[in-house]
C-alpha cells in the first residue's frame, strides 16, 4: 500500500538530549531531508506527534492521501514518527496528516520545513539550505564589529515596504532585488547593521511577521532560502551585520501550523492563564516541556548557523517573562514562590543565551525587547542574570519622545525627563529604539510628533538625533526616519522615497548620515559605552534654559568630547566650566545649512582663567537655536584634527527661517 521504509537520522545520544531539551541542532535530524537507501534516492522525513495515533505523508506525489505513505513510530518512546520515501525530491510539496486518537485528521506543515508554500493553509516543500558563501572575510573578524566596545548604529527595516518595484507598486522586491538598492545605501548612511523584522514564514500580512507558522523557512514571498543567503552574504561583503528579529514568544492557530499538533497541546502550555495570549490572540510556547526548549534553541542555532546572522532580536520578552502580562487579576496564576516571573520562561531564556554564546561567543548578539524593570537582563547566567547581550531602553524612548511632543515654553517642566535615563543607564547594557511601534497606529509619523511649525518640526528631529548618537548605548532607528517620512509606516506601501526631492528631508537624511560616521569616527562615542567611565554630566539642571551638557569619554584621558542641547528656538550665549589647561574645538552643529538648519554658528567666542561652577576654567559659546553641537577636547602637541560640518566663513547674525516660522 506505501512505499515507506524504515530509516532513521536519529542516534540513541540525539534521542537522549531531545527528550533533555538539550538538543541544539534538530535541524539536522527533524524533517525532510534528502537520502539514500538501497542505491535509490529519496526523502527521509521525521515528526515529532508523541499522542497521534497514526502519521503519513501527504502531498502532491501521492494525491494527498492519507493511507498511502505510513511513517513508523519510534522504539524507544520518544513520540517521532520517521521512513524513508524513494523517488522524491527538491519541490516535492508535502504535509504530515495526522490521526489523532479521537479520530480526527489533522494536515499539518512540517514544523521543520526549509521551505513553505506562501498561501494560508501553505504545504511545505522538499528543501535545502545549500548555498556557497562568500563572507569568510567578515565571519572570520565580525567579532569585532559585534562586540560591546564597537559603533553599533542598527537599521530597522521591514522587508515587505522599504521599497517597492518602482514600476508595479504592488509587488515586493526579492530579497536579490533588495540586496542591490540597500547594500549602497546603507554604505551611504553609515549603519553598521541591518535589523529584519521577522523573515520567518508566515501567513497573515498584517501580522509584519510576528505571526510565525514556519519557524525554520525563510519566508517564500521573496524568494528561495538561497535568495535571503545571497542578500545576508552581500551585506557581510560591504560590512554590514544583519540582525535577524525572532519570535519564540507566541505562534497563531492556524490549522496547518502548531496549535495542536498531534490533537494535544503539544508545543503549547495546556493552562490557558500561561498558553494563551489574550492580546495577540495567540498561542505561548510551553518552556517547561524539554522537547520544546529544544525545538526553539536549536531554531536560534538554525538562522545563527546556516544564516550567518549576527544576532537575535528576541521579540516580547516582557510577555514571556511575567505570568500577569496584560492578564487582570485572576485569569493567571502565580508561580511556586506567589509572584509573577514565568521561571520555566525565565529559565528558557537563560539556557537559549547560554547555548547560542557557547556556540559564538562574541561573534553573535542577542537582544531583548523587554519594556519593563525585570533585573539582570544582560547580566551573565552564572550570576544571576538573563544573559541577553543588550536589551532595549524603552525607559529612554518613551521619556524622550514625551519630552521632545512639549513645547519648549513648557519643556522647563519636564527637563529632567532627558536626564533620568542617566540614574540607571548602566544598570543593563542598552540599546536605545525608536522602533517601528513607534510610528503606527496613530502615534504619528517621527516628524509628526516633533512641536512648532515646519522648520521647528525638523530642528527637534534633528536634535533628537544628536542626543541619541551622543548618549551612552546601541541606536537602533526604523527605515524612513532618517529622513522624516511624514506619514505612519505602511506595511502596504513603500517608503516616501520622494520626500528626499525637498530639503528639509534632505538635510534631515544627510544629519542622521553625518551623525552615524561621527558616531563610529569617534572612540569616546561607543569605547565606554557601556561604561560609567564615558559619561559625565557638564549642566543636568538648567530647566530655564532647557539647556543639556554632557561629557563622553574614550579609553585614552584626553579622548573626551562634549555634547551641547540647546532645546528652545532661542540663540544663546552660554558659558560652561572646563577643566583647567583644556582647549575645546566645535565638530558638529545639528543647526548647519547642509542639514536644512538655520546656519547660526556656534562659536567659542571668549575663554577665561578663573572658576566657574566647580571647574577651574569656563567657556563661552553662541548655541544655536533646537540645536545639537558636539566638541572635542583639542589633543596637546597633536596635529589638529579635521573637523567636519561647520564651514569657515564669516559668522551671520541672523537667523535664516523657513516658511512661517517664529521663534
Amino acid at each position: 500500500m506505501n512505499s515507506v521504509k524504515t530509516y532513521t537520522l536519529f542516534t540513541d545520544q540525539d534521542i537522549y538530549l531531545f527528550k533533555e531539551g538539550k538538543h541544539y541542532k534538530l535541524y539536522d535530524k527533524f524533517g525532510a531531508h534528502s537520502a539514500e537507501k538501497d542505491g535509490v534516492q529519496g526523502v527521509y522525513f521525521s515528526v515529532w506527534a508523541p499522542n497521534a495515533r497514526k502519521v503519513s505523508v501527504i502531498g502532491n506525489f501521492n494525491s494527498w492521501n492519507p493511507d498511502g505513505h505510513i511513517l513508523f513510530p519510534r522504539w524507544d518512546g520518544s513520540g517521532i514518527w520517521e521512513g524513508f520515501i524513494a523517488g522524491l525530491t527538491w519541490g516535492t510539496l508535502y504535509k504530515y496528516a495526522i490521526e489523532t486518537y479521537r479520530g480526527e485528521i489533522l494536515e499539518k506543515s512540517d514544523p521543520y520545513a526549509l521551505s513553505w508554500e506562501q498561501n494560508l493553509q501553505a504545504a511545505s516543500l522538499v528543501s535545502t539550505t545549500w548555498y556557497e558563501w562568500k563572507d569568510k572575510g567578515w565571519m572570520e573578524n565580525r567579532w569585532k564589529k559585534n562586540t560591546l566596545n564597537a559603533p553599533l548604529s542598527v537599521y530597522e527595516m521591514h522587508l515587505g515596504s522599504w521599497m517597492r518595484d518602482e514600476h508595479n507598486p504592488e509587488r515586493y522586491l526579492n530579497y536579490r532585488d533588495v540586496a542591490a538598492k540597500l547594500i549602497p545605501y546603507i554604505k551611504d548612511t553609515g549603519f553598521t547593521h541591518v535589523e529584519f523584522m521577522p523573515l520567518m514564514e508566515y501567513p497573515y500580512d498584517p501580522s509584519w511577521g510576528y505571526q510565525i507558522t514556519g519557524f525554520y523557512a525563510a519566508t517564500s514571498r521573496f524568494g528561495s532560502p538561497q535568495d535571503l543567503m545571497f542578500l545576508i552574504d552581500e551585506l557581510h561583503r560591504n560590512e554590514i551585520g544583519v540582525i535577524l528579529d525572532w519570535v519564540p514568544s507566541h505562534f497563531p492557530g492556524d490549522a496547518n501550523g502548531l496549535h495542536r499538533f498531534d490533537g494535544s497541546h503539544l508545543y503549547e502550555h495546556e493552562d490557558p492563564r500561561k498558553g494563551f495570549h489574550p492580546d495577540w490572540k495567540s498561542y505561548i510556547f510551553n518552556y517547561g516541556r524539554n522537547e520544546v526548549k529544544s525545538f526553539l534553541i536549536s531554531n536560534a542555532m538554525f538562522w545563527l548557523e546556516r544564516y550567518h546572522a549576527d544576532g537575535l532580536r528576541v521579540d516580547a520578552v516582557t510577555s514571556m517573562l511575567h505570568l500577569d502580562y496584560s492578564r487582570n487579576e485572576g485569569e493567571w496564576e502565580p508561580n511556586i514562590y506567589g509572584g509573577n516571573v514565568n521561571l520555566e520562561a525565565k529559565t528558557f531564556l537563560q539556557e537559549f543565551n547560554t547555548a547560542v554564546y557557547k556556540e559564538f561567543g562574541d561573534n553573535i548578539i542577542t537582544i531583548a525587547e523587554e519594556s519593563s524593570d525585570f533585573p539582570k537582563l544582560t547580566k551573565p547566567v552564572h550570576n544571576g542574570g538573563v544573559g541577553f547581550g543588550m536589551k532595549w531602553m524603552m525607559g529612554w524612548m518613551h521619556d524622550t519622545l514625551a519630552y521632545f511632543k512639549e513645547d519648549p515654553v513648557n519643556r522647563k517642566f519636564f527637563h529632567h525627563k532627558l536626564t533620568f535615563a542617566s540614574m540607571y543607564m548602566y544598570n543593563e547594557n542598552y540599546m536605545m529604539p525608536l522602533s517601528h511601534d513607534e510610528v503606527v497606529h496613530g502615534k504619528a509619523s517621527l516628524i509628526y510628533k516633533m512641536k512648532g511649525d515646519e522648520w521647528q518640526k525638523f530642528a527637534n528631529l534633528r536634535a533628537l538625533y544628536v542626543y541619541m548618537f551622543t548618549h551612552p548605548g546601541a541606536k537602533l532607528l526604523f527605515m524612513g526616519d532618517e529622513f522624516g517620512q511624514t506619514s505612519e509606516w505602511n506595511f502596504k506601501k513603500s517608503l516616501e522615497w520622494h520626500l528626499l526631492d525637498y530639503p528639509v528631508h534632505k538635510g534631515l537624511q544627510t544629519l542622521v548620515k553625518d551623525l552615524n560616521h561621527l558616531y563610529r569616527k569617534e572612540t569616546a562615542f561607543y569605547e565606554n559605552q557601556f561604561s560609567p567611565e564615558g559619561f559625565e554630566w557638564v549642566e543636568a539642571d538648567d530647566t530655564d534654559n532647557s539647556v543639556y551638557i554632557y561629557l563622553r569619554k574614550g579609553k585614552k584621558k584626553d579622548d573626551v568630547l562634549m555634547i551641547i542641547l540647546n532645546l528652545t528656538p532661542r540663540v544663546l550665549d552660554y558659558k560652561i566650566g572646563v577643566d583647567a589647561g583644556s582647549h575645546w574645538e566645535i565638530i558638529f552643529s545639528s543647526d548647519d545649512e547642509k542639514y536644512a538648519g538655520s546656519g547660526v554658528e556656534p562659536d567659542i567666542f571668549r575663554e577665561d582663567q578663573e572658576e566657574y561652577k566647580g571647574h577651574k576654567k569656563s567657556i563661552s559659546i553662541k548655541l544655536p537655536p533646537l540645536a545639537g553641537v558636539v566638541l572635542r577636547k583639542k589633543h596637546t602637541n597633536v596635529e589638529k584634527v579635521k573637523t567636519i560640518n561647520i564651514k569657515d566663513k564669516k559668522e551671520s547674525m541672523s537667523i535664516k527661517r523657513s516658511g512661517n516660522n517664529k521663534f
